[in-house]
């Protein structure tokens, strides 16, 4: 018997997975929900492919509470990796029972039973039946056992094929997103924020909201205010009334730099060694040291985080873009003293964001004003809710050192990180991780921060080398004193580690007299990593030179890694010039993901990792004074605009009889590596810090 996909194993029962509908059609339920990463599509790709019928008869429903399987957390480059690979087990455990009982019935061997399209028959015969016939005699409320074997792997008929996106046309017709929902009755509803994490409320006129036209509910508990309108744009001016009605007092709580190298050693933590290998990095030879920088992000979504909830009687069903139905009915339960079963939680498609952004916390915010007005409110956050409340990606500092021998090789590295944790998801721990549940007058805690350990590691995160490297040492001076709010932003803290590890092979490239692709490979034992990083620099090598105004100049750098030390690989080569700012001017990326699902939703991922890691690289940090913070809006936190997009190659190295791997988040860390490396080949500056801005540079350069 074979282990089961952990989702597969935690519900085994296969009628939870799928059922065959009486218009020929298969309905499969999904714990994995579409957040941007064309998982809709992938995942009916793999069920349709596993029970051997046409794309277009699967119809997929995710995030349910109430009819799909728990899968947890829909994050980490897991949709494919686990969910699909669950879904594709069950759908071949189902498969084999249809097929055991048409050879039952048609008095033949097992093998001799083919299914095309659902049409189970056997071949040169008039014996044939479907899996719309069978299915009332075939029982599936029965566990998967793991004993069925996958008959379908890349073929290019349907997986390996580029299937158009489905979620894709509601998208663009302004008919998908939660934002978009509207249900009989509905009001419209707005929350006041404090203005700062310690801001005490000293008074409130709530009589001067209630006046405003259209107010139909107004909410006061403690910190939290809400407020209900009839209109939209009466909730928003009623917000502003607001706004003028609260006294706060606000009290000098945040540190009074944000240079993280000046500000985050110096909080309480615990420091561990949490993997080592060898015999020790003390080591004669030229050691070398460095130490590199990245600042608090925003997750930044440019649709601002939104929910719907609806109260019957003591029954709650709730409408939002969490990435964690499961969990979140979990934590909206404990909230409001009601019972887990009385709450259902349903996906619906939100803005882009990849990790803990305030989808979760809106959702409780529509809850407590819905059960305030007994009718159906949505809410949806201002820019400055989301920019300033949302949690943020932990500031991270990695310290790392090496000792190169007298042959130019690495004979030891340390990789030193300080960081806080970067898990503070609702449902995790003791406690509840819901913003208004910590504003109520009686506030419920929060869960104690806690961290990912290795190997998947949530700081430590690719802090474990690629590299073939007879000592190394991984510490991690754990941060549990946090000025901001932290929890998981998009590869947690593989982007900084992957920053630091690949400038810093770039660094000692130039000490050991090599080109940073040649020290690469001669330190890279895995084949597919090498594979990877030959192609990139193939491809680089082959860029005409760009003619550039006097005043500009070029570089081009690399940067590699295998995510999370166990998902797809990635090399990143890129161009950039250098004049009154970075910009990048060319990429390639080359993946190895492993058996491929679906080749254009692949790219589409590398793609937007690639344009995030620009933005976080070149302009994101996110800035405070002592009271608050100041990351509040567009001109005070900028993204990556369209002006400054570049030229994008992805280039995909398939592996048919490999398992899939996760691509999401593999392309960041190389992105900014290679940035920053190339950064160094135009101006001979090393930039450490991020994120590279023209002062930045400046400063630098004097």
């Amino acid at each position: 018997m074979s282990a089961l996909p952990q989702s597969l194993a935690a519900t085994p029962r296969l009628d939870r997975w799928l059922r065959f509908e009486p218009a020929a059609t298969v309905t499969v339920w999904s714990g994995k929900v579409e957040i941007g990463q064309g998982i809709e599509t992938a995942i009916a790709q793999i069920a349709a492919a596993a029970l051997g019928v046409a794309f277009e008869r699967v119809v997929l429903v995710a995030g349910h509470t109430g009819i799909t399987p728990d899968e947890g957390y829909t994050s980490g480059s897991q949709s494919v990796e686990a969910g699909g690979m669950a879904m594709r087990a069950a759908c071949a455990e189902v498969r084999a029972r249809f097929v055991r009982e048409a050879a039952r019935r048609f008095e033949v061997s097992e093998d001799d039973v083919r299914i095309d399209d659902g049409r189970i028959h056997v071949p040169g015969t008039d014996l044939a039946t479907s899996y719309w016939s069978l299915a009332p005699q075939v029982d599936l409320a029965a566990p998967a056992t793991g004993l069925a074997a996958t008959h379908a792997r890349t073929d290019g008929a349907i997986l390996g094929a580029s299937v158009p996106r489905r979620d894709l046309p509601a998208k663009l017709t302004g008919a998908a997103y939660v934002h978009d929902r509207a249900l009989p009755g509905m009001l419209y509803g707005r929350v006041l924020r404090p203005p700062s994490y310690g801001a005490v409320l000293r008074q409130f006129d709530a009589a001067a909201v209630r006046a405003s036209p259209g107010v139909a509910c107004v909410l006061v508990d403690g910190r939290f205010i809400a407020l209900a309108a009839e209109r939209e744009e009466q909730a928003v001016r009623a917000l502003g009334v607001a706004r003028a009605a609260a006294q706060w007092d606000e009290p000098d709580r945040l540190p009074a730099t944000s240079e993280v190298r000046e500000f985050l050693p110096r909080l309480a933590g615990t420091r561990s060694v949490v993997a080592r290998h060898g015999a020790g990095t003390q080591v004669a030879g030229r050691r070398i040291q460095a130490t590199y920088s990245k600042p608090y992000l925003a997750h930044a979504s440019i649709g601002p985080s939104c929910a719907l909830a609806q109260w019957d009687g003591d029954r709650l069903s709730v409408w939002s873009h969490t990435q964690g139905p499961h969990l979140l009915r979990g934590q909206l339960a404990r909230v409001l003293a009601v019972a887990e079963e009385n709450v259902t939680v349903i996906h619906d498609d939100g803005a882009g964001c990849y990790g803990h952004n305030g989808a979760d916390d809106v959702a409780l915010d529509a809850a407590l004003l819905a059960r305030a007005a007994r009718r159906p409110v949505q809410v949806q956050w201002t820019r400055e809710d989301e920019l300033a409340w949302s949690p943020y990606g932990s500031a991270m500092l990695v310290r790392l050192a090496a000792v190169l021998a007298d042959d130019g090789r690495i004979a030891a590295w340390e990789h030193e990180i300080w960081s806080h944790p970067h898990n503070g998801r609702p449902g995790f721990g003791e406690g509840v991780n819901l913003l208004a549940a910590w504003h109520l007058a009686n506030p419920l805690a929060p869960s104690a921060p806690r961290d990912i350990p290795l190997p998947r590691g949530g700081a430590t995160r690719n802090a474990v080398p690629l590299y073939e490297l007879p000592a190394w040492e991984v510490v991690l001076n754990l941060v549990h004193e946090m000025p901001l709010r932290v929890s998981a932003l998009r590869t947690l803290g593989a982007y900084a580690n992957v920053f630091a590890a690949e400038s810093f092979m770039d660094e000692l490239a130039g000490l050991a007299g090599t080109d940073p692709v040649t020290f690469r490979l001669r330190h890279l034992a895995d084949l597919r990593a090498r594979a990877v990083l030959e192609r990139a620099a193939a491809r680089v090598s082959c860029w005409a030179a760009t003619a550039a105004a006097d005043e500009v100049v070029r570089g081009r750098g690399y940067g590699l890694s295998r995510y999370k030390n166990a998902s797809a690989y990635c090399a990143v080569g890129v161009e950039v010039s250098v004049a009154e700012d970075v910009r990048v001017e060319r990429v390639v990326a080359v993946v190895d993901a492993g058996e491929v699902i679906n080749p254009d939703g692949l790219a589409n991922q590398i793609e937007g990792g690639v344009m995030q890691a620009i933005s976080w690289t070149l302009r994101e940090a996110v800035t405070w004074d002592e009271q608050r913070v100041l990351a509040r809006s567009w001109e005070t936190y900028p993204i990556l605009g369209f002006d400054a997009v570049p030229q994008v190659e992805v280039i995909v190295v398939p592996q048919r009889d490999a398992p899939p791997l996760g691509v999401g988040e593999c392309a960041a860390g190389p992105t900014a590596a290679a940035i920053a490396n190339a950064v160094h080949a135009a101006l001979g500056l090393r930039m450490r810090d991020l994120p590279l801005t023209p002062e930045r540079i400046v400063a630098a350069m004097a």
